[in-house]
């Protein structure tokens, strides 16, 4: 055995630990809608080089982001029995290294904007202070929830700036549509910590309102979802992309998944609101990108 591979493997592990922290495969959330805003936007794919910054910019980003909310909620999670296991309460990481990961993310977002126009460039830093805004709103309002959501769905508009440079409807209704989807499953997982939020005097919905009246909550976000993304086609024309069958086709598999959601979860039986709230929702990003592009490459 070559004496570097303890090294490799100890680089590797650490690796996955950093990608673990910072929920790497959720990256599945928001980027496809970020990548959809992308697709509308350029009517198919815009140069590579454009596309190569815009997946540096939304992977910068959204890594940045769970990294530094590790970080400053690291008090609650350590307190949290939910989620005292997380790497940094049990050390397996440091602050430093956690605070590492969020600057470098920023920094990828940074200079992704400079790459793509003067306006992403003005509107980065924007971003960045929502990004790292939202990991405190929870200490003073329960509307934590749409903010977090507001970040998130930030990234199909911003997409669409980066090809086009100016603003438009239709990545705003693509956003809106993201930030109730978020927001929605968010309020979903929010109702496992409905006693520790209201002990440690953190504001959620579920803490606010009670586990019943957060999810209806949650349903009506999710409804409005349905009626951003049916109002979507509406407002595009060229020489931006249009939508037909497909994505019809793929909004109504979205609408099932969304509704089998809140099938799993119940007020009484908490149970699966893991699969409920993350699964089921890794999937609708894929799917309704997957029957974008569809629409989008292929034209009947």
């Amino acid at each position: 055995m070559s004496i570097t591979e303890p090294k490799l493997h100890s680089g590797l592990a650490k690796l996955r630990l950093y990608g673990e922290l910072v929920m790497f495969s959720h990256s599945l959330f928001a980027l496809p809608f970020g990548l959809m805003g992308m697709l509308l936007a350029a009517n198919g794919l815009p140069p590579l080089r454009t596309f190569v910054w815009i997946l540096v910019s939304l992977v910068g980003a959204r890594n940045a982001a769970n990294a530094i909310n590790r970080l400053i909620d690291l008090r609650y999670d350590a307190a949290n029995p939910r989620t005292a296991h997380r790497h940094l309460p049990q050390g397996q990481v440091t602050a430093v290294e956690v605070l590492s990961l969020s600057i470098t993310g920023f920094a990828l977002l940074l200079l992704g904007a400079w790459q793509l126009n003067p306006l992403c460039l003005m509107l980065a830093p924007v971003a960045v202070l929502i990004l790292v805004g939202y990991s405190y709103t929870k200490r003073f309002t329960w509307a934590s929830h749409l903010v977090l959501g507001f970040a998130c769905g930030i990234a199909p508009t911003a997409s669409w700036l980066a090809v086009t440079g100016s603003f438009a409807v239709p990545p705003i209704l693509l956003s809106g549509a993201v930030m109730c989807w978020v927001a929605g499953f968010d309020i979903i997982y929010a109702t496992q910590d409905v006693e520790f939020d209201r002990q440690a005097g953190l504001h959620a919905i579920p803490a606010r309102f009670g586990v019943q009246n957060a999810l209806r909550i949650a349903r009506g976000l999710h409804l409005a979802v349905i009626l951003l993304l049916l109002a979507l086609p509406r407002f595009l024309a060229p020489p931006y992309a249009t939508l037909g069958l497909f994505y019809y086709l793929g909004l109504l598999v979205v609408a099932g998944l969304l509704f089998w959601e809140h099938l799993l979860v119940k007020p009484d039986d908490l149970n699966r609101v893991t699969m409920a709230a993350y699964y089921v929702n890794q999937i609708i990003g894929v799917v309704l990108l997957l029957f974008t592009a569809l629409d989008v490459f292929i034209k009947i």
